[in-house]
């Protein structure tokens, strides 16, 4: 099987997001507040080929100063992340022209894959419908991105309305985007990684990684915590995945030795 190693770069710095987004629904992006340089710096001396930003940290600069970086640290730019409501039909057309532009300076800065995110818990109550809109909106989304020359993936992700393994089997038969699996986020919702992996064997082009700590919540570098990384990694093999694996950790007091951990991790077991 052949597979590459990327991490993303969101460990660096606290996530935020484009404050204009608040009045302005296309300016909504995630950004991680962090030196970019630094980050891909130590991910690159971390072992990895590859890296994921999130689409405010892609729009902060040009492609062209985005590739010239990515050059110097001897890393590839991999995905961009994107996250939206995909619920609201009134803001959906703001939404989806953000990802169109966010689409066409990923494939310039020389990226492969897009990895979008979402699907909003209204305040009343998830409708039943919420579930039919979201796919229409992820498969509009998906052929903007394809367009732009990217793969197109879906996320679940806490704290949207696809979070339990019965959710995420039902969004998918309502999409034709690719799964993104993360690890963290589809065990912390009851779901079992690994046999969602085998689920949609097919349909996986991308993986996140992380590993996570149930008492108290929160995420770990992948040699750490309640999650058995292993045995998904075992699926993966056993599916004859070949791809990028992206390795992620939300935050790390030491973000370096986070990511160095994973990558050992990563390469004892893909060895």
């Amino acid at each position: 099987m052949a597979v590459k190693l990327a991490y993303h770069a969101n460990c660096w710095g606290p996530l935020g997001g484009n404050a204009v987004g608040v009045t302005s629904v296309t300016q909504l992006t995630y950004r991680t507040f962090a030196d970019m340089n630094r980050a891909f710096a130590d991910i690159a001396r971390a072992g990895y080929e590859g890296v994921e930003i999130f689409d405010g940290n892609l729009l902060d600069e040009t492609p062209a100063d985005l590739r010239r970086k990515l050059a110097d640290a001897g890393l590839e730019l991999v995905s961009t992340y994107s996250g939206g409501n995909f619920i609201f039909p009134d803001i959906l057309g703001e939404e989806l022209a953000r990802i169109e532009r966010v689409a066409a300076a990923a494939a310039e800065a020389g990226a492969s894959h897009y990895v979008l995110g979402g699907g909003a818990k209204r305040a009343g109550g998830i409708r039943d419908d919420d579930y039919k809109r979201l796919g229409e909106a992820l498969d509009q989304a998906g052929e903007i991105v394809r367009r732009a020359g990217l793969r197109a993936h879906y996320h679940p992700h806490l704290s949207t309305i696809v979070e339990g393994p019965a959710e995420v089997t039902r969004v998918f038969g309502l999409t034709d985007l690719d799964f993104c699996p993360d690890t963290a986020h589809l065990a912390a919702a009851g779901g079992d990684p690994a046999a969602q992996v085998r689920e949609f064997s097919g349909r996986i082009g991308l993986v996140h990684l992380k590993g996570l700590q149930r008492e108290p919540f929160g995420f770990t570098p992948l040699d750490a915590g309640d999650l058995d990384n292993g045995a998904v990694i075992q699926a993966l093999k056993d599916i004859n995945y070949s791809g990028w694996v992206m390795a992620e950790l939300d935050s790390w007091p030491d973000p370096f030795e986070g990511a160095a951990r994973s990558h050992a991790f990563l390469k004892r077991h893909f060895a």
